[in-house]
């Protein structure tokens, strides 16, 4: 899991309780001080286990906490759905298309294909977003539909089941 805190005193603890209150193991913790965000935050990956179940809570204590989960490893993310996305969309920020879906902290986008015949063209990407619960998959494609609206691209989904 990778988190993202603020760096100020305190906050590697506020985001270590919660593992413990869940029922937790903490197998190792890799904080570097030099390596900010660009919020001045600090980025730290911590290995754990947990009972199964316990993600969603965990997930919740941590933004109770402040802190941000920034990526969780790809074990814990069982469900996967491709969607295509056709639109403008380097001239949209794709990355921002992106970062959007991976804040939630249970979704991620991990896989993105892009064809862009020329620059005033619209581009098409094939897009695989893998999440930690159904729920968690339809909150993100919520999400990419919103992206979609504002930025006044087209989505069609799903390639397959989520």
């Amino acid at each position: 899991m990778k988190l993202e805190m603020k760096d100020q005193p305190g906050q590697l603890v506020a985001a270590l309780k919660p593992i413990s209150a869940v029922g937790g193991n903490i197998i190792a913790v890799i904080h570097q001080r030099e390596a900010t965000t660009p919020v001045e935050g600090l980025d730290v990956q911590i290995v754990l286990e947990l009972p199964e179940g316990r993600l969603d809570s965990l997930l919740e204590l941590l933004r109770e906490q402040g802190v941000s989960v920034v990526r969780i490893g790809e074990e814990r993310l069982l469900y996967e759905c491709t969607l295509i996305m056709i639109g403008h969309l380097m001239h949209t920020d794709i990355s921002d298309t992106v970062d959007r879906i991976d804040r939630t902290g249970s979704a991620e986008v991990t896989e993105l294909s892009l064809v862009m015949p020329a620059i005033n063209s619209p581009s098409s990407a094939r897009i695989t977003i893998r999440s930690t619960t159904r729920t968690e998959m339809k909150k993100a494609i919520r999400i990419l539909r919103e992206v979609a609206r504002e930025k006044e691209l087209l989505i069609i989904e799903p390639l397959e089941g989520a």
